[in-house]
């Protein structure tokens, strides 16, 4: 069995090429909750919608949200009656966070979550990373703000100073899920905002460093591969590279993933990671998923895949 840690872009790409070549019903995926929050009166986890629908075909994979081929009827709509969505969020899309609300009223978001995915005909399971209301503020120059406010709002534009997030519980069958897998896979997520709120939570951190933990490094040179990682990175004084994620990482990683282009950098990253491969992260195809998904397996004492 493996587990892996996943926010909701980088980490979707690489579950498309670990679900190709190895079986699905022994694939856990911790997903991170953070971001969470009601909008338009229906409740989004934007993170654990792109896993679902990445495990069943069904995910835009150019915007990595949503669903391929969706409508937006509604959203069109509410523009039209001057409600316009902060969130631009797509009819079948709609329907999916519909009843997730609706089943919020009577589960809790584990129950829910597996509810929705036996119903999309995943094999895997998906796990929140908690049950508990996530909070996270981007302190930046302008004021604090909510998370989709400074992504989508303003265009993550603002100098971000600081991120604040509260702790909260992991959901059941988090640290069970890392215990009992041959391999933990932190995925090329946003280091401070997907995945440090899930390694944050009580014992997590103390459950890896007894795990066999393999991450693959979102950024190159110093750009995130997406999003906002790089200025979320300096506001907590992490360098903005490989060896900054590295440096999160460093209390429990055992094998770490960096691209081609930052191979002048592997002797650098050996001084606190013991085992540094240098492979091609950038998931432009199917193959090239599948191959890094191979590097990741193939190589925890050669019986994984």
């Amino acid at each position: 069995m493996i587990t892996i840690l996943s926010g909701g872009t980088g980490t979707p790409k690489l579950i498309q090429g670990i679900k190709k070549i190895y079986d699905q019903n022994e694939i856990n995926v911790i997903v991170n909750t953070l971001e969470n929050d009601y909008f338009s009166g229906v409740y989004v986890a934007a993170d654990i919608d792109t896993v679902m629908y990445t495990f069943s075909n069904m995910i835009n994979d150019e915007t990595w949200y949503g669903i391929k081929n969706d409508t937006f009827i509604t959203n069109e709509e509410l523009k039209k009656l001057n409600s316009p969505e902060l969130l631009r969020i797509g009819d079948k899309d709609r329907a999916l966070k519909i009843q997730k609300t609706q089943l919020l009223k009577t589960h809790n978001l584990s129950e829910t979550v597996d509810i929705q995915r036996k119903k999309l005909g995943i094999k895997s399971k998906i796990i929140p990373m908690s049950n508990e209301k996530s909070q996270i503020k981007i302190v930046t120059d302008i004021g604090e703000l909510e998370f989709h406010q400074f992504l989508i709002g303003e265009k993550s534009g603002p100098k971000v100073e600081d991120i604040v997030f509260n702790n909260v519980k992991p959901a059941d069958g988090v640290i069970s899920s890392i215990k009992e897998s041959d391999i933990t896979i932190i995925g090329p997520s946003n280091p401070i905002t997907s995945i440090l709120p899930i390694i944050s939570m009580k014992n997590v951190e103390k459950t890896l460093q007894k795990a066999y933990v393999v991450a693959v490094s979102p950024i190159i040179g110093n750009n995130p591969v997406s999003g906002p990682a790089g200025m979320f990175m300096n506001a907590l004084g992490y360098e903005v590279s490989s060896y900054g994620v590295a440096s999160i990482y460093k209390n429990f990683l055992n094998k770490f993933i960096i691209d081609e282009e930052d191979a002048e950098f592997k002797e650098k990253i050996e001084k606190i990671v013991d085992n540094v491969e240098i492979t091609n992260t950038k998931m432009t195809n199917i193959k090239i998923k599948e191959k890094l998904a191979k590097i990741i397996l193939n190589k925890y004492k050669n019986k994984i895949i």
